[in-house]
């Protein structure tokens, strides 16, 4: 069956993760991206992390993923007029240049839309296209802090610390990308008429807040760093096991605690007792969380896992990558696929996400050599030849 991205083409001109994100997760699911890169230089994401043996990083080949690499000089004039040409015969253009670089060298949205009516055309950068710091750079750490989950981040008595990756921001940006392109392609289907998603680093993050702004708006409550434990819920932290492992419990009513008290043979603390409600347990969540401690710290990681699951109790492992190559369930949902490649043979990377039944995506390649689409690409759809090719090459314009 056909995947349901196919019959789209999206050029993805962006570098890194941000834009690119947006472009692998519509590759995975049939459209076809050609991945424009800078002449002999390629994207900076070729060499962002652990270099395989082909040259490449192990970020570039799964990040890549599915893609036709070409190279193309975006400064060069005659570079600008082959991107015009391939922007004609596409649908989305992905971009994540500083706001006016693209219509520094003559080019932009108000060119595009008039060679394309209907392009559909994603902008990442920092603070997005307009506003007061629309000029500053930004990467996906800047967005973190400048969204507010840096803060909240990391122990009380503690620094703030990166939530998770650095690189949040740019995935959780390329995802909202996805969103925005599918709802502009409905309504250029519709309308004939395309238009900008226009994302700052900083706002997916901010918008999956929860209710941090509107407490802060109605009481002027500011959230603080809180560790592993979070607001509005106790017990709901991370635990260690006798093993030198961890697990994850999450309490999240009072009903589910007089299960996880009753467990701990400490039922006289649930219902009625000291701790029965929210309110009881978040005044002494250190007497709380130490009971929780106490019990696990008694028992290894399997052991916990499984007597809260007889309790209907929620918890999880915290799972170190080792362990997650070695679940049951990550391998009966297939999370983690192994895709042969022509350089460096087989390598694991994460599933398509999110999974469709009918049509569903998948990984076909990984991250392909520079240039590599370069005679596919330009003879096929532009129509050059072979001195048209040895002549773009000589002059660095591809």
């Amino acid at each position: 069956m056909k995947r349901p991205m196919e019959g789209v083409r999206v050029l993805d001109i962006a570098t890194y993760i941000a834009a690119p994100y947006c472009a692998t997760v519509l590759a995975e699911f049939g459209a076809e991206v050609i991945k424009v890169e800078q002449p002999g230089v390629g994207d900076p994401c070729r060499r962002l992390g652990t270099v395989s043996e082909c040259g490449d990083t192990l970020v570039w080949m799964s990040e890549a993923r599915n893609k036709k690499s070409i190279t193309l000089n975006l400064k060069d004039p005659r570079g600008q007029e082959m991107l015009k040409k391939l922007i004609a015969e596409s649908d989305v253009l992905c971009e994540n240049f500083r706001p006016g670089t693209l219509e520094g060298w003559g080019m932009g949205w108000e060119v595009f839309k008039a060679i394309n009516p209907k392009l559909v055309m994603l902008r990442v950068s920092g603070y997005g296209q307009t506003g007061p710091y629309k000029d500053k750079p930004g990467f996906g750490r800047i967005g973190n802090a400048y969204g507010g989950i840096s803060f909240l981040s990391g122990d009380p008595d503690r620094p703030p610390a990166t939530p998770g990756s650095a690189t949040l921001a740019d995935y959780m940006s390329g995802m909202y990308g996805v969103i925005g392109v599918l709802m502009a392609l409905r309504s250029a289907d519709a309308t004939g008429v395309g238009q900008v998603i226009d994302i700052g680093l900083y706002e997916p993050i901010f918008r999956i807040l929860d209710e941090l702004a509107p407490a802060y708006d109605k009481s002027g409550f500011i959230r603080q760093r809180m560790g592993a434990p979070t607001v509005n819920v106790c017990p709901h932290s991370h635990y260690p096991t006798k093993d030198d492992r961890w697990v994850a419990i999450a309490c999240t009513n009072d009903k589910i605690f007089g299960r996880l008290a009753g467990l701990m043979e400490q039922g006289d603390v649930a219902g009625d007792g000291k701790y029965g409600t929210i309110q009881q347990r978040d005044a002494d969540r250190s007497g709380v969380d130490g009971m929780v401690t106490d019990w696990t710290m008694a028992r290894t990681q399997k052991e916990v896992v499984a007597q809260c699951e007889t309790a209907e109790v929620p918890c999880g492992i915290v799972a170190a990558i080792d362990e997650l190559f070695k679940e049951p369930h990550y391998a009966a949902r297939e999370n983690i696929v192994r895709v042969k490649d022509p350089r460096i043979g087989d390598l694991a990377v994460p599933n398509v996400v999110p999974r469709l039944t009918e049509t569903p995506g998948s990984v076909d390649t990984l991250g392909p050599a520079l240039g590599a689409g370069n005679d596919e690409i330009y003879r096929d759809m532009l129509g050059l030849g072979d001195d048209d090719m040895a002549e773009l090459t000589a002059a660095g314009v591809i």
